[in-house]
C-alpha cells in the first residue's frame, strides 16, 4: 500500500468483504465510498443479492451504472449497514463529515443503519477534530443572519474562526442535493464535538452540520503497515 489510492482501496475492499446476502446496505459519497461501491458491485455481479441506499445523486447513479440494485428510505426504511468514509475523524468514532457537500443526507442514511462502518486512510485519524473545516448545511433564506447566529453559537462554546460560503471550481455558490448551501467554519480545534452539534442544530436556518457523533459503530483504517479496525464500545 504505497499510496492514499491503495489505502482508500485496502479500506474498501476490506468494508465489501463484510456485506452478507440480502442486506440493505448505505453507500456512502466520497472518493473512498466510491471505492466500495465500485468493488461491492462486484460481488453483486458474482451473485451476491443485495439492496443499495445512497446518500448522494452521484452515488446513486454510479450504483446504478455499477448494476446494484438502488433503493430510497422511503421504500427501504431500515438498513443493517452503511459504509462511508470521513474528512477526519478520531479514536472514538466521532467525525467531520461533508467535504463532498452530502452531509445531510449521509447522517440521515447513517441513523437509518444499525451498523456505520467508516472507511479511511491513517491521514484522516486525528487526536482532536478541527483541523479539517466544519461543514455546516443551511437554508438559503436569512443567510447572512444564519451565519451571525452560528458565530455566537462558536463564541459561546469558546470557538472561534473564518466562516466562509462554499463555491463550486468555477466560483458559483454550492447548491446540496437537498437544496440547500454550505457554510465552512476554519475552527481549527474542536474539543467537544457533541455540545457543538447540538448548538449549532438550535440555531434558526441550520439544517444539519457535519459532526457525526456517536453514530459511527465500526472503523477500517488503512496504513502504511496494513489495515487497522476498531469497533465503539
Amino acid at each position: 500500500m504505497s499510496n492514499a489510492i491503495d489505502l482508500k482501496q485496502a479500506a474498501a475492499a476490506r468494508a465489501a468483504e463484510l456485506v452478507e446476502d440480502g442486506m440493505n446496505v448505505g453507500l456512502g459519497s466520497g472518493s473512498t465510498a466510491y471505492k466500495f461501491v465500485s468493488l461491492l458491485a462486484e460481488r453483486v455481479r458474482n451473485g451476491l443479492k443485495i439492496v443499495g441506499v445512497p446518500t448522494s445523486e452521484i452515488t446513486r447513479q454510479l450504483a446504478i451504472k455499477e448494476g446494484i440494485t438502488v433503493s430510497t428510505l422511503d421504500e427501504t426504511p431500515s438498513l443493517d449497514m452503511t459504509v462511508d468514509g470521513a474528512d477526519e475523524m478520531t479514536r472514538s468514532l466521532h467525525l467531520i463529515k461533508g467535504g463532498g457537500g452530502c452531509l445531510l443526507w449521509e447522517k440521515i442514511v447513517a441513523v437509518a443503519s444499525s451498523r456505520n462502518v467508516v472507511i479511511a486512510d491513517g491521514s484522516k485519524l486525528v487526536e482532536t477534530l478541527g483541523r479539517f473545516p466544519l461543514p455546516i448545511e443551511v437554508n438559503k433564506f436569512g443567510l447572512e443572519a444564519t451565519r451571525r447566529a452560528i458565530i455566537n453559537t462558536f463564541t459561546k462554546c469558546g470557538l472561534n474562526g473564518e466562516i466562509t460560503v462554499r463555491q463550486t471550481e468555477d466560483g458559483q455558490v454550492f447548491v446540496t442535493d437537498g437544496g440547500h448551501l454550505i457554510l465552512d467554519a476554519a475552527l481549527n480545534s474542536i474539543p467537544d464535538p457533541e455540545k457543538l452539534s447540538v448548538q449549532l442544530n438550535l440555531v434558526p436556518g441550520v439544517v444539519e452540520n457535519g459532526l457525526f457523533v456517536g453514530i459511527s459503530t465500526d472503523a477500517i483504517i488503512a496504513t502504511e503497515t496494513g489495515l487497522v479496525e476498531w469497533s465503539r464500545v
